[in-house]
């Protein structure tokens, strides 16, 4: 499988096919999502997941951040069907977000009416804007000046208990996030579908989706430094692969039988 670039989304269409996952990066790194989180991303579309990952640049409204990636995503699945690249009109489609993602796929549940088989909020959070961007912060010492998110974080919050729309959802949030915001979605997304609503905690940092599988060649000879290679490897990625695993396993559970 290669990367196409359709729509201006970041393609990958495995030969065989279950499903389609929208993903969506976080602020900083969501311009180019196909080298950012290449390695989770092509590891989706090797268990046969067809992958469409849209590009965004951030600003303040949030609502039309949203509104543009659906067009975005919904363009790119138009232009799959016309090229008969996908080969069955009855795909499940899942969001799957990381950070700021989360909160896109969330409003996009919520404000437009789309079909989705689930989510999967990765490192979830919600902040004002004056604790998520620095410069604003110093912005809104002027008096009479305000700076915030559309919507903000309590009419996020209010979006996602009276209008949220996608009954299925898994959070992951890693041990050490100091900016996870997961538990309060949970309790939220609780409140609007009983039971439908899974919290993975797993060993990481925030920017554990952003890993990339070190690939260590041993020479003919193993030496010391292949041994120091291959635990550094071991212990870089078992992370990484933890996320992945969970993630497999919550979109297809059968498959882990």
């Amino acid at each position: 499988m290669e990367w196409k670039e359709i729509a201006g989304n970041w393609v990958l269409v495995p030969h065989k096919q279950i499903g389609i996952v929208h993903f969506l990066g976080g602020a900083f790194v969501a311009t180019a999502p196909q080298l950012t989180y290449r390695w989770l991303l092509e590891q989706l579309a090797e268990e046969n997941y067809v992958v469409v990952a849209t590009p965004f640049v951030n600003t303040l409204d949030h609502t039309a951040i949203a509104r543009s990636v659906l067009n975005g995503f919904e363009n790119a699945i138009g232009q799959l069907y016309a090229k008969s690249l996908l080969r069955s009109r009855y795909l499940p489609i899942y969001g799957v977000g990381h950070s700021m993602g989360c909160k896109l796929h969330l409003l996009i549940g919520s404000l437009f009416n789309v079909e989705r088989a689930g989510n999967i909020l990765i490192s979830f959070n919600n902040y004002a804007a004056r604790d998520a961007i620095p410069l604003v912060q110093q912005l809104n010492f002027n008096p009479g000046f305000s700076v915030e998110f559309t919507p903000s974080p309590l009419e996020t919050n209010t979006l996602l208990q009276t209008r949220y729309e996608v009954r299925r959802n898994l959070a992951i949030k890693f041990t050490n996030d100091t900016i996870d915001q997961s538990e309060a979605l949970v309790k939220l997304l609780h409140q609007r579908f009983p039971g439908m609503v899974t919290l993975k905690t797993l060993s990481g940092t925030h920017t554990t989706p952003l890993s990339q599988d070190i690939q260590w060649q041993t020479g003919s000879n193993f030496t010391p430094l292949d041994a120091v290679g291959q635990w550094f490897k071991q212990e870089f990625s078992r992370d990484l692969r933890q996320l992945r695993q969970t993630i497999v396993q919550w979109l297809n559970p059968v498959s882990m039988l």
